[in-house]
């Protein structure tokens, strides 16, 4: 059965100790329907993630985000940067967060289709996910399929985000490394990158360093390079991170370096303990962040739907003032 078609049964056929079997044997189908299963909004389907979450073994895949403005050839870089891994013999997740309609809640899903092959490779595993209008274009499960993809044993989780508003920020919250992808520019535009996100970024990648760009992208990465430095140094990096560097997707150059820096990093962030404190302060943050989203989704459900509606109308109409009936609901939420 082709795996769209798996993922397209009842998410919840299987038990949650019987699909975690699976999964962690590292069956894809397995994987696509637990997937399935996380991403359902069901009150009965989130039962069941619950316990299939808990009953996956603890693995650790290397967690890299990635993000950048839309054209800067995110989808050829993964699909190169990919493909490099695989023939080195790791097994690669990509997970793609594409923007979904506001009016409709649909989206375009075509990762698979850039990613052509990519998604052919045995040991690499694709997904897109709708971000249904999450803040910051990540959807609401990519923690939870980062860790399905880890105990299904990937070595490398690549999370690449629609690259708007905060997805920087949150991707960066769910990432061992954070990787800024940009394209070859003058000087002056590195006015348009904001300070903030080149704080997070552990490496910016100058792509489409080839033919006639080729030079450009050099005076690019130089640019930026010179930025770096003159940002405050950050307890996590070793001497020389941050940096700079010019990559080609199209003719694979700089890939192989690319990849050596990102392995230097996470092993010196492992052996300083700075890697396992980031992902315990993740740990947390997805605990803090399952609370405040469990806490809004009680505000949905009678008798709090009613009574925030009430409320809510009695502010509108001038009869209660805005702070004094956010206490009255906040005690009665108790």
């Amino acid at each position: 059965m082709p795996e769209t078609l798996a993922a397209a049964r009842d998410p919840a056929a299987d038990p949650a100790g019987e699909l975690a079997v699976r999964v962690a044997a590292g069956e894809r189908r397995a994987l696509a329907r637990a997937i399935t299963l996380i991403e359902s909004t069901r009150a009965d389907h989130r039962e069941q993630a619950v316990a299939l979450l808990a009953a996956l073994p603890r693995r650790q895949a290397l967690r890299i985000g990635l993000s950048g403005t839309p054209g800067v050839g995110k989808s050829t870089f993964i699909e190169a940067f990919g493909l490099m891994l695989t023939g080195l013999g790791l097994r690669v997740a990509v997970l793609a967060v594409d923007p979904s309609s506001a009016r409709s809640g649909g989206s375009i899903l075509g990762d698979k289709t850039r990613m052509e092959q990519l998604s052919r490779d045995p040991n690499a595993y694709i997904r897109p996910s709708p971000s249904r209008a999450e803040l910051g274009g990540v959807a609401r499960r990519t923690r939870e399929t980062v860790r399905l993809c880890e105990a299904a044993g990937f070595d490398v989780v690549l999370i690449e985000t629609v690259g708007v508003g905060q997805s920087e920020t949150l991707v960066a919250e769910m990432s061992d490394l954070f990787v800024l992808l940009l394209a070859p520019a003058g000087g002056d535009e590195l006015q348009g990158v904001k300070r903030g996100i080149m704080e997070m970024a552990d490496l910016i990648l100058v792509n489409k360093a080839d033919g006639e760009l080729k030079a450009t992208a050099n005076r690019t990465v130089s640019d930026y390079a010179g930025a770096l430095r003159l940002l405050r140094k950050r307890p996590q990096d070793p001497e020389g991170f941050p940096k700079a560097l010019p990559v080609s997707a199209v003719e694979g150059d700089g890939l192989s370096r690319a990849w050596d820096e990102m392995q230097a990093l996470a092993r010196w962030r492992r052996e300083t303990s700075h890697f396992d404190r980031h992902r315990a302060e993740q740990a947390q943050s997805w605990f803090l962040s399952e609370v405040r989203a469990g806490l809004l989704a009680r505000l949905e459900r009678e008798p709090a739907a009613s009574k925030l509606a009430t409320l809510g109308a009695r502010v509108a109409a001038g009869q209660a003032d805005p702070v004094a009936a956010a206490a009255d609901m906040l005690d009665f939420l108790g």
